[in-house]
């Protein structure tokens, strides 16, 4: 028996000598060291759509291309290293910066396959994307980024143990280590001044590829913007407005204004694209217009603007932000409005009204636990008007052709255009094979219109009206580009060029006199989601001290 204890006990000794040894010989790092490690990987592994894009636009050409390149390998791991150190201490290193890792691949795998910039604006879209939109960006890929790039190099840093300093000693050390870090930064900055200036200044967006800087210094503006909003009113728009007096008798009008999702010019079969995306609206009679410039390139943008009476010939986001929109100044004057939504809301356009959701509606032909067709809003649509006895604006805010996912917003019969990309993968697909279920998803948005048209045929209470226009369009692959949210000022026009259609209903041309041949001539030349606001009021007959008779398509074509 007292071999066995000793046996035992001899066991146990071994185990804890192995333990100590093992323990010994995991590597020890500074909190500092751990910072420098971090952020020269982030540089090197996580920044290659950054440098693509600045070999792209000859940044690093000729012979101080390599400077340039070099100084900015070095100032962009320096600042990391700023980051990190403000960020870091003993005991939040290793959980934070995990947090950092596993975010920063994801991103990284956004940006290298759809060119994502992290701007604030795409950080307030990505808080807005809810579980079904998210669902949809879970690829292969994007999980083998998060493994490679995420997973793997946390494992390791939680095997790296932290080494400890007292206090006085730790502030004194980090205090060196963030004034070092800075001069890096402004040194390698100086190195290549010229260069690095005029790249700045002439494509300064590309900054909001640098990553993790570029959704951290967003996240924290986006952060400070919400504090700075809370409570704040929005400032009123119209006060005067009031309908024009029609002869009694007169039936009320109803105005179906639908907002496409994500719907580029370029594929629009009406502007003469190549394929026939758009047979049944050719079919109804309604007007195109073929040269329209969308308010931003992202939902996020361009909802709230074409609402706005400042648009974006007068674009600002604070004051649009806090500003009422076209839909209150409607109200207002004695319009109803309500908001039917197939999307992720109204972007605020249209708070305090009436508004239904259907993202999560359970009509089982149209709908599965992925989300629900576009047609699912025609299914209320009648509702709507029946109990709507005096002038109504509906507004259809469509799924339409929401990226990268495209195979999923129409159904299988609509599947004219083969082979198709059948993933939201698009490393996967090819061209080809994304833009055939891209058109795919413009097929079903003409029949959808069409029957919105049908529906307003139908009904006999109002003198009826369609508007429709996207809110954005999409990049499929032009100079590597895919989806949309690149900034404004370099957007390509596959992003910022949109369709928008209009029709009338026989009796909404004779109660309000337009002149449709006049409107068809016009419709050739150039006009944009500025036009939206005061078209409307044109339409309803409603006038208001924010309305610009020049932006009214309607003025001079026997406007109502």
């Amino acid at each position: 028996m007292s071999s066995v204890i000793s046996g035992s006990m001899n066991n146990g000794a071994l185990w804890r000598r192995a333990s100590i040894k093992l323990a010994t010989t995991r590597p020890q790092m500074t909190v500092e060291g751990v910072a420098i490690v971090a952020a020269g990987f982030f540089t090197l592994f996580c920044n290659a759509t950054f440098f693509r894009e600045i070999a792209g636009v000859g940044a690093l050409s000729g012979a101080s291309g390599w400077r340039t390149g070099l100084s900015l390998i070095v100032a962009i791991a320096a600042l990391h290293m700023v980051l990190l150190c403000l960020m870091l201490n003993r005991w939040t290193a290793k959980p934070l910066l995990t947090l950092l890792l596993l975010v920063t691949a994801a991103a990284s795998h956004f940006m290298e396959e759809y060119t994502v910039y992290l701007n604030p604006g795409m950080l307030r879209n990505i808080f807005h994307t809810d579980e079904k939109e998210s669902r949809e960006l879970m690829t292969s890929g994007m999980l083998s980024s998060v493994l490679v790039l995420g997973v793997l190099p946390s494992a390791i840093l939680w095997w790296i143990r932290i080494q400890h300093r007292p206090l006085k000693r730790a502030l004194l050390v980090r205090i060196v280590a963030l004034t070092l870090a800075a001069s890096v930064v402004a040194i390698a900055l100086l190195g290549s001044f010229q260069s690095l200036s005029s790249l700045m200044r002439n494509h300064k967006e590309v900054r909001h590829l640098v990553t993790p800087a570029n959704y951290l210094v967003s996240l924290a503006r986006v952060l400070h913007s919400a504090h700075t909003d809370r409570g704040r009113s929005r400032e009123p728009v119209g006060v005067n407005a009031q309908v024009i007096a029609r002869p009694a008798g007169e039936k009320p009008r109803l105005l179906v204004l639908v907002v496409g999702e994500t719907l580029r010019a370029q594929n629009w079969g009406l502007n003469g694209y190549e394929r026939e995306t758009t047979p049944q609206l050719a079919q109804t009679g309604a007007i195109n217009f073929p040269d329209v410039t969308a308010c931003g390139s992202d939902t996020g943008v361009s909802v709230p603007c074409m609402f706005s009476h400042y648009g974006r010939a007068n674009y600002d986001k604070d004051k649009i932000k806090h500003s009422e929109s076209l839909l209150q100044v409607l109200e207002r004057a004695g319009v109803g409005t309500i908001w039917l939504d197939n999307q992720t809301g109204c972007k605020g356009v249209c708070d305090g009204l009436a508004f239904e959701s259907f993202r999560h509606a359970k009509t089982p032909d149209l709908c599965t636990a992925e989300g629900c067709l576009d047609e699912v809003l025609l299914r209320r649509l009648p509702d709507v008007i029946r109990y709507r006895s005096s002038d109504v604006v509906v507004v259809l805010h469509q799924l339409g052709n929401h990226g990268p996912a495209y195979y999923k917003r129409y159904p299988p019969s609509f599947r004219r255009f083969a082979p198709t990309c059948e993933t939201a993968d698009f490393g996967r697909c090819s061209r080809e094979e994304i833009i055939n279920a891209y058109d795919n998803a413009i097929l079903y948005t003409d029949h959808f219109l069409s029957g919105v048209i049908g529906q307003l045929n139908a009904q006999s209470t109002h003198e009826a009206a369609l508007i429709y226009v996207s809110d954005h369009g999409e990049s499929l692959g032009e100079n590597g580009l895919y989806l949309h949210g690149v900034p404004y000022a370099i957007a390509p026009d596959e992003q910022l060029r949109v369709p928008m259609v209009m029709w009338f209903s026989p009796g909404f041309i004779a109660s309000t006199g337009i002149d449709t041949v006049c409107l068809g001539d016009r419709s050739a030349s150039p006009v944009s989601h500025d036009n939206l606001f005061h078209t409307v009021l044109g339409l309803m007959g409603v006038t208001a001290s924010e309305m610009d008779p020049k932006l009214n398509l309607l003025e001079g074509c026997g406007s109502p």
